[in-house]
């Protein structure tokens, strides 16, 4: 790609302010011109071979060029007969540097946008800058327009025409055929009209396509009154207010080429989505939400730096009224495509735009990427992260795995709905579905072994923490190594009971025999695994089964207030009740006395009460404890009857999974 930027001219009509240079080092702002304006953004985009045909202040140009040290090579090109010819004659001077190349081509008094250069440079096709808001000019350029394709350029076409300025992007096989016309017509003695008089004559051969720029900044500069037109819109420019919004804690080579293309808009202001919003979509951040604010601030281009708290941009957009939003393009489609499409509707009511550039896709940024999913599967990364779940988020959702494939489901099921999304923060490895998933009864008989190979099942294959139902605990000499154990794997917390014996599962409530663990004896289990740990990342919570033996809310409380002080870093309060009110009751004479130490619930049977009316009511965890394991089963016997009763599997097809969408969950690298 080269550039060929016309000077040749003489810029009579500037008066007095090209009476000493030509008219493209006019100033346009402090210490720029808008010849050092256009070599500047040329040499930003990558173009580096330019050629400049000169005619009138020839050495001035030149010198004028050398000084400002850009990294770029300029042949210059000095039409001789530049006072007597137009520049088609400075390009037929030129040709013999521009042939088999495809060309940026411009006036050397155009001042245009970075964004618009950019399109133009990325352009597919042969293509001129048009306008289809501006008015059409009474002297100026317009172009005609038909089937889509620029068919002639000239001052007086006004049917089917579009106001027009003379920046192209010209494919070499288009350019020779302009070229070769321009040749005709120099070589004929024709040297006073325009180019753009050979392009008419060879338009059905030349292929050049209109690049709309709408209300964007692309103009010639002819009089002092266009100069003083086009510094009121550079000024615009600098005061536009342009926003997007980050979730990332890597800052890769795409986003720092979004954020230069963001940041030439106007003032650019980034939104730094809150750790709550990120971990309710994708992956966990690995920086805290503190840290990339610091990150985006440090940002060459960025003007202010502002919390965005959802996935939505509602209230930031309301709030900033920015001119433009900018987003890669990946948004048009998938889950973001409601947020995309809400983002719309609210620059439409006052007259913002949305700008979208290419998403980055490549390998060096997708390792990235999977070094940032890797990291946070590592043990001492993956164990802190409910701890860091609790204090950003007002509940806690855990939904229960039994293996690999039902860690992925919990893993990458996400629901997107009103511009928001929502997924499982953590997994519950359940003795119950555990055992049911080795089909053996839910009475401690899956020994601590084999709980630990399921739960490196899971982690294997995903990232979210993990908390273990670790039953009673066991002997408290055995459930120290435990503690270990689980904190070295990275689980981030272990839930036990207290009873004692044989156990049997809390939903039989009274109907079988059950022992609840003497106070001091449960405490003392508790003391010893806390001191038992290594890091303060790991989690001891104590579930609390009075209510389901029914020995009342008075025993209840008085075993977490013991167990808390014993060290337990949370409370698991359970009721086979299908109504919530004792859950309720407790929570709140908990909370009464306790504002900080973590309450879970396990609502199996009072499963009407949203996550929403628990966190308001005080409750940190919410677990969903067996529910794949009660939906898988049945679904798989189902099929299994279909088979039976059809003697073929056709029919058991509709209900099930195509193998395709399983595979996706696993991951590749395995």
């Amino acid at each position: 790609m080269k550039a060929l930027i016309m000077n040749s001219g003489m810029g009579k009509r500037m008066g007095v302010l090209t009476s000493e240079h030509p008219k493209c080092m006019t100033e346009i702002s402090t210490g720029e011109t808008i010849l050092s304006r256009q070599l500047k953004m040329l040499s930003e985009h990558g173009v580096k071979d330019v050629v400049i045909t000169t005619g009138m202040f020839d050495d001035i140009l030149v010198n004028y060029c050398r000084s400002l040290e850009l990294e770029l090579n300029i042949t210059f090109i000095k039409n001789p007969i530049y006072d007597k010819t137009n520049y088609i004659y400075s390009i037929y001077c030129a040709r013999e540097h521009l042939r088999g190349d495809d060309i940026v081509m411009m006036h050397g008094d155009l001042v245009f946008e970075d964004s618009i250069l950019e399109a133009v440079l990325e352009s597919e096709k042969s293509c001129m800058t048009v306008s289809s808001t501006a008015e059409l000019p009474k002297k100026d350029f317009k172009a005609v327009i038909k089937d889509g394709r620029i068919t002639e350029v000239g001052i007086d076409c006004f049917n089917s025409a579009l106001a027009a300025q003379p920046l192209y992007k010209l494919l070499s096989e288009d350019f020779a055929v302009w070229l070769d016309s321009m040749e005709r017509f120099c070589e004929a003695g024709n040297t006073g009209v325009y180019a753009e008089n050979a392009f008419n004559e060879v338009s059905d051969r030349c292929a050049i396509y209109p690049l709309d720029t709408k209300n964007a900044v692309c103009n010639e500069v002819d009089t002092p009154e266009d100069l003083a037109v086009i510094l009121e819109k550079l000024r615009e420019i600098k005061n536009r207010t342009v926003y997007m919004c980050f979730s990332n804690d890597m800052i890769h080579s795409g986003h720092i080429s979004i954020i230069k293309k963001a940041a030439k808009l106007g003032r650019l202001t980034i939104g730094v989505m809150s750790d709550e919003a990120v971990a309710s979509y994708k992956r966990f951040p690995i920086m805290p939400f503190e840290e990339r604010m610091s990150l985006a601030k440090s940002l060459s281009g960025v003007h202010d730096v502002v919390e965005q708290k959802t996935l939505s941009y509602r209230e930031n957009i309301k709030r900033l009224k920015p001119d433009f939003v900018v987003h890669g393009d990946d948004w048009r489609t998938g889950f973001q495509k409601n947020v995309r499409d809400e983002v719309v509707e609210l620059l439409a009511e006052y007259g913002g735009q949305l700008v979208e550039f290419p998403y980055s896709r490549s390998e060096s940024i997708e390792r990235i990427e999977a070094r940032s999913r890797e990291s946070l599967s590592i043990p001492d990364v993956r164990r802190g992260r409910l701890r860091r779940l609790l204090s950003i988020k007002p509940v806690v959702s855990v939904i229960e795995a039994h293996s690999g494939i039902t860690g992925l489901i919990a893993e990458k099921t996400v629901v997107y709905k009103d511009g928001s999304a929502r997924q499982f923060d953590a997994m519950w490895v359940s003795s119950l579905c555990d055992s049911t998933a080795k089909g053996k009864p839910d009475i401690e008989l899956v020994d601590m072994s084999s709980r630990m190979r399921t739960i490196d099942d899971i982690m294997e294959v995903t990232t979210k923490p993990i908390i273990l139902d670790g039953d009673t605990g066991g002997l408290t000499e055995h459930f120290v190594y435990t503690v270990r154990t689980l904190e070295r794997m990275g689980v981030s917390a272990v839930i036990i009971e207290d009873k004692t014996g044989l156990k049997k599962n809390s939903l039989f409530g009274t109907e079988v025999q059950q022992t609840q663990a003497a106070i001091p004896d449960f405490c003392e289990k508790i003391s010893a695994g806390k001191k038992a740990q290594k890091t303060k990342e790991f989690m001891i919570i104590a579930r609390i089964e009075s209510l389901i033996l029914e020995r009342g809310m008075d025993d209840a409380l008085e075993r977490a207030f013991a167990f808390v002080g014993a060290g337990a870093d949370g409370i698991m309060i359970h009721s086979r009740r299908r109504e919530p009110d004792e859950i309720f009751e407790f929570v709140e004479k908990f909370r009464e006395k306790d504002k900080a130490t973590p309450i879970v619930v396990v609502p199996t049977s009072f499963n009407q009460v949203t996550e929403e009316e628990f966190a308001r009511r005080g409750v940190n965890i919410v677990i969903y404890a067996n529910q794949l394991t009660r939906s898988g089963f049945p679904a798989m016997k189902k099929a299994a009857e279909t088979i039976l009763e059809n003697h073929r599997a056709k029919e058991a097809d509709e209900m099930c999974m195509p193998i395709k969408e399983i595979l996706t969950l696993i991951p590749e690298d395995f």
